[in-house]
């Protein structure tokens, strides 16, 4: 019986591995703004892949702007 892969899983290149290794992947808004009035105006969406290996982190804006 074979199993489903984890859908928030991905094989990328981790810098800290020097390698290719499975990736834990998802999006988390972040609030760039430090001030309290415009704070819930300013939340970006990133793209976090963390390295199920070594655990390391990575985060990217998803909107370039």
């Amino acid at each position: 019986m074979s199993t489903k892969p984890d859908p928030s899983e991905f094989v990328e290149p981790c810098r800290d591995c020097g390698r290719d290794t499975p990736h834990r992947v998802g999006v988390e808004l972040v609030t760039e703004s430090g001030d309290p009035t415009t704070a819930p105006f300013s939340r970006e969406p990133y793209r976090v892949s963390v390295c199920t290996v070594c655990g390391a982190e990575e985060s990217v804006r998803m909107n370039g702007g």
